[in-house]
């Protein structure tokens, strides 16, 4: 029989989600935060956590970098990177005084800020809480595993690119999530082909379909393939909302329908 946490300031997060890959570089930080923006434009209220502790993008995504972490009564309060108060995010990147600073931390320094983030973060009523998490199935893994375990529901989305070796190490993570009892929501094909802002054609950069044929070999959903879109990379890149700025572009329509798969598949994960 599990043990039940106390829910402390986890009480009102509906669903957590993991968002994991193998290897580096397949564009994971990306899918976590398109993934929340297209949750808060289904109306929904959205937390990020950042445990790449080695390479916090996500506050220049959403052009939080800068901001300061303040306390409370229940700990750090997150960054809002909205008005409405929609999306709140921490990643250790509020916390280093340069951004050009290294995180040359030890296991023992990680795992202990990885469950200070879990406990002492007041998050709030929250539908969603992404957590991005670093590439691999290392420590830092196993620290955010164990101490989001015991809160309901939990699942992971892992992240591959369509090439051969990537696909190899996701599978990989796949067996990660079984050995660690992670029910996982499905599988993501990103950088799957280039789309033309001019025309909209995709063309395949790389190989097609291993993210595809990975899931059907595993047993697990395919939610959809992302492709390479100069539209979404300069939205990234500048820390402007893709989702409501480019409604027409292809990777828009990839990125909307994967957050419906998800919004459908996450209630099943309790039954």
């Amino acid at each position: 029989m599990e043990a039940v946490a106390e829910p402390g300031n986890l009480a009102g997060v509906r669903n957590i989600i993991l968002v994991l890959s193998g290897k580096g570089g397949v564009g994971k930080s990306t899918i976590s935060t398109e993934l929340a923006l297209a949750l808060r434009h289904q109306g929904k209220k959205v937390g990020i956590l950042d445990v790449d502790l080695c390479g916090p993008s996500i506050p220049h995504m959403l052009r939080a970098e800068g901001k300061a972490v303040h306390q409370c009564d229940q700990g750090w309060v997150p960054v809002f990177v909205d008005q409405e108060k929609t999306i709140s995010l921490m990643s250790v990147g509020f916390l280093l005084e340069n951004p050009d600073e290294a995180v040359v931390w030890r296991g023992p320094k990680k795992h202990a800020l990885i469950k200070q983030f879990v406990s002492d973060v007041a998050w709030g009523e929250l539908d969603y809480l992404v957590v991005d998490t670093p590439p691999g199935t290392s420590d830092e893994h196993m620290a955010t595993v164990e101490a989001l375990r015991p809160y309901r529901p939990l699942g992971a989305l892992v992240v591959t690119t369509p090439q051969a070796v990537s696909v190899g190490d996701v599978r990989r993570e796949l067996t990660f999530c079984r050995k660690t009892g992670l029910q996982i929501i499905g599988v993501i094909e990103n950088m799957s082909g280039f789309a033309c802002p001019h025309c909209a054609e995709c063309t395949n950069v790389f190989s097609r379909g291993g993210g595809e044929e990975l899931a059907q070999l595993a047993g697990v959903p395919f939610l959809g393939s992302v492709p390479l879109d100069p539209q979404l990379t300069r939205s990234l890149e500048e820390g402007r909302d893709f989702i409501q700025e480019f409604p027409k572009s292809t990777a828009y329509s990839a990125l909307t329908s994967i957050a419906q798969k998800v919004l459908h598949r996450m209630p099943t994960l309790l039954s």
